[in-house]
This record gives C-alpha cells, structure tokens and sequence, in this order.
C-alpha cells in the first residue's frame, strides 16, 4: 500500500502561535512573589516570632495558590475569547485571585511587617488593584452570534462539546496506528470536522441538522478507528487495512463535500449520507 498518497488539506481550526505563546506565559511571574517574603521568613525564624513565621509562610502558600488560579483563569478566558458561542467561565478565577492577592498583602503588611490597620489596607488595595489591572477581571457573559433561530447557548455549546470529544477520542486512538497513510487520512478528518464545527459556530442556524451529520459520521470514524488500532495490535491483515482505507476515504469525502454545502448555505441530504454510511458499516462487519 502507498503510505505516501497525498490527502487534501482543509483551513484548519488552529490558534495562532503568537497567542498561543502568550497564553502559555502570561501569569508566570505571580510564582515568583513569594520570593520577596524569604527574607522576612528567616528574620523571624531568627527573632522566634512565631506569629510573623505563619504569617509569612501562609502568605507564600496564598501567593502560590493565587498564581495557580490565575493561570487556570486565563486559561479559560483564552477558551471563552477563542470561541464566538459559549457560556461565560464556570468560577471567576482571576477575581479570586486578585482578591487572595490583596488579602494576603494586606495581612503581610499588618502583621508581618508592622504597619497599621490603615496603611495595610492601602496595601492590600493596590495589590487588588493592580491585579485587575493588568490581568483584567473574568468574562461574565455569555457570547452569542446573531441570528442563532432560537437555539440557546447551552444547545449550542453543548453540540460542538460532544463533537470535540468524539474527534479527541478518534486522534487518541490514531496515535495507536502504525500507518502514515492512516494518520494523514485521520488527521484530514479530523481537521475538517474542526472546520465544520467552526462554521456551525459562525452561523448556528443548522445546528440540529449538523449534530446528526457530526454525530453520526464522528461515531462511525471513532469506532472503525480504535476497531482498527486494537486489531492491528493482535493480527496484521491486507484485507483489514484495505476496507479501513475504504470507510476513510467515504468518511473524508463526505466531509469535504459537507464543508462545500454549508459554504453555499445548502446542506447534503443528510438522511441518504447517513443511511449510505450506516450500510456501508455493516457491510464491512463494524457495526
């Protein structure tokens, strides 16, 4: 078999790497904070004060779990921004922990360092402050493109949710597939299927007709592929390899044909694709 056939490769549904970049940095340097409470510690552990050493050492723990946080925060802001329909972030991270951040300095500043209840509250403030600041507070709204035809966020997020984990499930199961024809052809599918959630997520006026198509050509690509990686750990078969390249290249093709109709606002008749799929499944003994 050619392992080197080219496969047509499709708009992919990526980041682009300079965002990707500063996501994966920004927030960092909040672990470093507790290193200007090093100092302070081993005075006291010197003096024997015991109430400045919890203090100081707490203040280290709320610092690190505020950086945690923080970064979790980002992370699920990075997701929100990167997405036109989705529900606001479940916990509001970044606030917590700009609020843990203020709290803790303010305590360091009254009973670590000395100062008053007033100045240790300034303290605390501007921490707080320059928090939001420079990290910004977390996104509380929904987001919704126009003209959704009724379908509500959830339906919405919810339907390109399962497909993602349906395509998550079908890349793990060709990382056990030892065919770089296999990979290219999964990979494709896997990129167009991305491209096509991307669409539905740009005009969500198909979106129950989609699910079905997405639904059903995904769980038909999920389970001939982790069929075929479990099989070719325990036998090696020509005639295997050959109707698993049939059924890709039926899945690959109707993918790319689906991407057409939706660019031209005119959907495959999705009951014929799905019935011609469902036979060709059962002709070849996968379902």
């Amino acid at each position: 078999m050619n392992n080197t056939e080219p496969t047509e490769q499709p708009a992919t549904y990526l980041k682009k790497h300079s965002e990707g970049l500063l996501h994966n940095t920004r927030g960092l340097l909040l672990y470093f904070l507790p290193l200007a409470l090093i100092p302070a510690s081993i005075l006291s552990f010197i003096y024997g004060d015991f109430l400045r050493i919890m203090t100081n050492i707490g203040g280290c723990m709320a610092y690190l779990l505020a950086a945690k946080l923080l970064r979790e925060g980002i992370a699920a802001e990075h997701l929100y921004q990167d997405k036109k329909v989705t529900e606001a972030p479940k916990w509001p991270l970044k606030t917590l922990a700009a609020s843990l951040i203020g709290l803790s300095t303010a305590m360091i500043a009254l009973v670590g360092a000395g100062h008053s209840l007033i100045v240790s509250l300034i303290f605390g403030l501007g921490a707080f402050t320059g928090m939001v600041l420079f990290y910004g507070l977390d996104p509380r709204h929904e987001k919704m493109v126009a003209g959704t035809h009724g379908y509500s966020v959830e339906e919405i997020t919810a339907t390109i949710s399962q497909a993602e984990q349906k395509i998550a499930g079908i890349e793990l199961a060709n990382k056990q597939i030892q065919n770089r024809l296999f990979n290219q052809r999964i990979t494709t599918i896997c990129l167009h299927a991305r491209d096509i959630m991307k669409m539905l997520e740009d005009d969500p006026k198909e979106i129950r007709k989609a699910r079905k198509f997405l639904n059903t050509y995904l769980d038909g690509c999920l389970k001939v592929t982790q069929g075929y990686a479990d099989m070719q750990t325990k036998h090696q078969s020509e005639q295997l390899a050959t109707r698993f390249d049939k059924i890709l290249q039926t899945i690959e093709s109707v993918f790319i044909e689906q991407k057409q109709k939706l660019l031209e606002d005119d959907l495959l008749d999705l009951d014929v694709q799905i019935e011609v799929l469902s036979i060709q499944l059962k002709n070849e003994g996968i379902i």
